[in-house]
């Protein structure tokens, strides 16, 4: 083969090669900052760029995503000079690439020492007991504070939370002894509020058990008068059927005599069967008319006969 051929190959494989190594992709939520000749040239954004090769080179690879920073315990002072450890984290984010890349040198070193210096400013104007107490205004205060400053440096803070605070040994054994003061405090009030609700519920129970027994005995005596009167009612209602009834017989019974066209005599009779009625009761007198006179005789005498008679006729 030709020196001349294998020379053009090996000169379009490395033009290849070249142009391949210099093709970038960038991916979602990242950023490339390209520099020319040592130059900022553009910030890269997701897509496929092409460098030129021995001119243009990527600075630096930023991140989109927001990022947490955790940093070690720093020791402050409060204003009523008591020393703690404080230990803080933050959430951040680069909103300009280019500002982050050429803003500061080391942009983590810079935040880190910004949050220790934010937070002692912070801190040594509250007493012990307001820092333990005001994490809310610590934390808003604080990200308020490190936005601001971190802005020249293409950096957004998000949010700064205050994740342990730790006071000196005997303080923290004054705040135990103090909090199981307070449980015990509680624990009595609740076992009192316990006792008297107790208490308040045995007295309603025996007042509603009262309240039950009295209209139980109310209902009882109303039940007993109302059968004592259906009793009496029922009773006068049977003794005024039975008037009804006897005096429904004696009507029937003159209604028949009526019916059946009685002589003289026969009503002569059913008199004097009246005034043996009423012979039978006390009376010591007795009248009876002239007309019935001749009728009790004829009575008598008819007796007489019959007991003159021989029984076995």
């Amino acid at each position: 083969m030709n020196f001349g051929v294998i020379a053009f190959v090996v000169l379009v494989l490395l033009i290849l090669i070249l142009l391949i190594s210099n093709i970038v992709i960038v991916q979602q939520s990242r950023a490339y900052v390209v520099e020319r000749l040592g130059a900022f040239r553009a910030v890269w954004n997701v897509g496929l760029h092409l460098k030129v090769p021995f001119i243009e080179r990527v600075a630096k690879k930023v991140s989109l995503k927001e990022q947490v920073a955790d940093f070690a315990p720093q020791p402050v002072i409060t204003k009523d000079n008591v020393t703690m450890q404080i230990d803080t984290v933050i959430y951040f984010q680069i909103t300009d690439p280019k500002l982050y890349t050429y803003g500061v040198e080391h942009p983590m070193n810079a935040i880190e020492n910004l949050t220790a210096t934010t937070l002692r400013n912070i801190i040594g104007d509250m007493e012990l007991d307001q820092s333990l107490t005001s994490r809310d205004i610590i934390n808003s205060r604080m990200r308020a504070i490190l936005d601001e400053a971190t802005d020249p440096w293409g950096i957004k803070v998000n949010r700064v939370e205050l994740k342990n605070i730790i006071p000196p040994k005997e303080i923290q054994n004054a705040m135990e002894k103090q909090m199981k003061a307070e449980r015990e405090r509680r624990e009595s009030i609740l076992q009192a509020e316990g006792t008297k609700q107790s208490q308040i519920l045995v007295a309603e129970g025996e007042k509603q058990s009262a309240i039950l027994k009295a209209d139980a005995a109310k209902q009882a005596a109303i039940l007993k008068a109302e059968g004592e009167k259906e009793a009496r009612i029922m009773a006068a209602e049977a003794e005024a059927q039975a008037i009804m009834q006897v005096q429904q017989a004696l009507a029937d019974s003159l209604k028949l005599l009526n019916d059946a066209a009685p002589n003289d005599q026969v009503v002569k009779l059913k008199a004097l069967e009246a005034m043996q009625k009423v012979a039978d009761g006390k009376a010591t007198k007795i009248i009876i008319p002239s007309e019935l006179q001749g009728l009790a005789g004829l009575a008598a005498s008819a007796k007489a006969v019959f007991d003159t008679e021989d029984p076995k006729q």
